[in-house]
């Protein structure tokens, strides 16, 4: 019983595996996300990454170990306001959503209105959310009409409005272009210094060990989970890599 040290953190594994059919996508991970981190999730394509992610969002059920969400069995969480969730394919979403902006950002606030009507303090905060992600200028834009940068603030901003405490993040710049990109990822380090949780998968190791404190390295197994620091002198990399593993550093 040596893993409860805090109270509730905000994600936490014990012994989980997934298979997909006959191959194991996910083994035997236990790892605990604690309020506040930034972690990033890394490994070879196919590892299980996005699978991880998944299973830590209650999106998939594990076939054994258990999962829990801000404290409670993940199967049983009904908070989804508390989690936002941009997945690789939410830039080629929207394509045929016939709403602004605002609108899609405001989305974000119905989990808390309920059955009632949005109030001023409402859509006060959707502006403010617009404000915080940089887009205030395209809230009457159409999302189908935004690039792909655009729109994953969009997505962020809508998760910004609904005052989540959890963001996962699902290689969100992929086809963004690398001005984009930097100010995307100056946006997350404001995000979590206000305390939001991140969860960023992201195929350029060198972002994520600029940006985040705590690494996930995965392939099926976790090779590593502790801070960026040890990650980047271990040899989690090239386990999980194999030594003809290639990783993309960028020097900017």
């Amino acid at each position: 019983m040596g893993r409860e040290i805090t109270v509730n953190p905000v994600v936490d594994l014990e012994n989980v595996t997934f298979s997909y059919g006959e191959m194991v996508a996910v083994r035997d991970v236990s790892l605990t996300i604690e309020k506040g981190e930034f972690l990033g999730l890394v490994g070879p394509n196919g590892s299980g990454k996005t699978t991880l992610l998944h299973l830590m969002l209650g999106l998939h059920s594990p076939d054994s170990g258990s999962i829990s969400l801000f404290g409670e069995p993940v199967e049983e969480f009904d908070g989804g306001e508390r989690i936002g969730y941009v997945s690789q394919q939410s830039t080629n979403r929207g394509g045929t959503m016939p709403v602004t902006v605002r609108e899609a950002v405001t989305m974000g606030r119905f989990a808390h209105a309920g059955r009632s009507r949005l109030t001023k303090a409402d859509r006060e905060i959707v502006d403010e959310s617009l404000e915080t992600v940089g887009i205030a200028d395209l809230a009457d834009r159409r999302i189908n009409q935004l690039s792909g940068g655009q729109k994953q603030r969009a997505y962020i901003a809508r998760a910004v409005a609904s005052e989540a405490e959890l963001l996962a993040l699902d290689e969100p710049t992929v086809g963004v272009d690398a001005e984009s990109r930097d100010a995307f990822y100056r946006l997350l380090d404001g995000l979590n210094e206000s305390g939001i949780t991140i969860i960023l998968i992201e195929h350029d190791i060198g972002v994520v060990t600029d940006r985040a404190n705590r690494i996930a390295c995965i392939n099926t197994e976790l090779f590593h989970h502790g801070d960026t620091e040890s990650f980047v002198e271990s040899d989690a990399l090239e386990q999980a890599y194999g030594k003809t593993g290639q990783v993309v550093h960028h020097h900017h």
